[in-house]
């Protein structure tokens, strides 16, 4: 028996292209490509690698006139693919100048994102944040302001450096201050207030933590999440998971990125499957059929079993792409793989389907359990395509088969 989701924090609905995000829209998923952007065929396969992989929405780096030009090609590359994903432009300093003198730049792109800190200074910053909103007014396209802590208006900064409160609560009122006065300053742009989207990206757990706690009790604005710099590897996805855990669980939050630190030459889809597991293991949003396997102990000195259920969850992965289209309600189909008889066959009993495979000196089969039942015996060399082909079975017989893809 699991608990339901905890209930969302009210937001008001933000469209960006074809999707909704906040108000009753769930969570989304976003990431961001890290190819020059000038460089159209790299950009146009990343993005639809990461739009494949589950990315909802896709940020590209605006950040001159070459690369500005090459959105709108960009663009229309992927929907020779067939590929609609929302494209998301980040400006940093001359943003106002990019979108001023390439129309085609702000027509192709779903959403700006404006960092207040870096748009210029003084007079400058409020006119050069002037000129973002009104293109942004003129091609009706939300925006999202996004606060960085290293990035914060050095003008307020210097403000609130005076004030009689610890670094940590100075910290925590300079970034919600600063979102919270930029949205209020492009509403009186005109800018729609149901076209506005804020974050208040941290490097520190405890740091998001308590600036989205604070920005969400001061604002019904949907809200961007994701902790900024992260890192490599286990760290970055333990940090993300960790921040964004706790403010999911209290319902803060509209849309997540999971900002990982790739290996040269590695994929940027990890942290999209990452930001899909976090969502998927709080019960907040289904993205594949789930694998349930025990770590292995003494009991398990084979490998037989690790094997198979990583060969089981890649194998899931790969198959969602056709079976979203074709089987809808098929991700939350839950599939068990174990080691040997001690928590093997209870598991597999409460998947709907599972495989418990023989521990060390245990009978060389494998009992196969469909929701509760168990209807077959696995034995020889090639249980794992035996499996597969059961979980393939299962998936025909148990999700509805539709010709026509699901809109999403």
């Amino acid at each position: 028996m699991s608990h339901l989701p905890p209930p969302r924090r009210a937001s008001c609905a933000v469209r960006v292209g074809d999707l909704v995000i906040g108000g009753s829209a769930p969570i989304r998923i976003q990431s961001m490509t890290n190819t020059d952007t000038t460089d159209i065929a790299a950009t146009t396969a990343q993005v639809a690698e990461l739009a494949r992989a589950g990315s909802e929405l896709v940020r590209l780096t605006v950040n001159n006139e070459a690369a500005a030009e090459a959105v709108p090609r960009i663009r229309d590359a992927l929907a020779a693919q067939g590929i609609e994903v929302p494209l998301i432009g980040d400006f940093h300093f001359n943003g106002h100048r990019l979108l001023t003198d390439s129309p085609a730049c702000a027509e192709a792109l779903a959403k700006y994102r404006i960092n207040p800190g870096n748009v210029g200074r003084g007079d400058k910053r409020d006119s050069q944040f002037a000129t973002m909103i009104e293109i942004a007014c003129r091609y009706q396209r939300p925006v999202r302001i996004g606060v960085n802590w290293g990035s914060l208006d050095p003008e307020l900064l210097a403000r609130k450096m005076d004030d009689p409160q610890s670094p940590e609560e100075m910290m925590v009122e300079t970034m919600v201050e600063s979102a919270l006065s930029s949205a209020a300053r492009a509403e009186q742009l005109g800018l729609g207030h149901d076209q506005i989207i804020l974050s208040c990206k941290m490097s520190h757990v405890q740091d998001l933590i308590a600036v989205y706690r604070a920005l969400a009790a001061h604002c019904d604005y949907a809200l961007h999440l994701g902790l900024t710099e992260a890192g490599m590897g286990s760290k970055g996805i333990v940090a993300s998971t960790a921040a964004l855990a706790v403010l999911l669980q209290e319902g803060i939050g509209d849309t997540i990125r999971v900002s990982l630190t790739p290996n040269p030459g590695e994929s940027r889809t990890g942290e999209v499957i990452v930001a899909q597991e976090i969502l998927q293991t709080m019960g907040l949003r289904p993205f594949s059929p789930m694998v349930t396997a025990c770590p292995g102990c003494g009991r398990t000195t084979s490998t037989v079993f690790q094997e198979l259920a990583r060969d089981i969850q890649d194998y899931l992965r790969d198959q969602m792409p056709g079976w979203r289209t074709t089987h809808p309600g098929v991700e939350t189909m839950q599939v068990a793989v174990m080691g040997c008889v001690v928590n093997g066959p209870g598991e597999s009993k409460h998947a709907n389907i599972g495989i418990s495979l023989p521990g060390t000196g245990e009978q060389p089969s494998a009992p196969v359990f469909v929701d509760g039942v168990k209807v077959a015996t696995l034995k020889g060399t090639d249980i794992a395509s035996q499996f597969k082909r059961m979980v393939d079975d299962y998936v025909n017989t148990h999700y509805a088969i539709q010709s026509t893809p699901q809109e999403f």
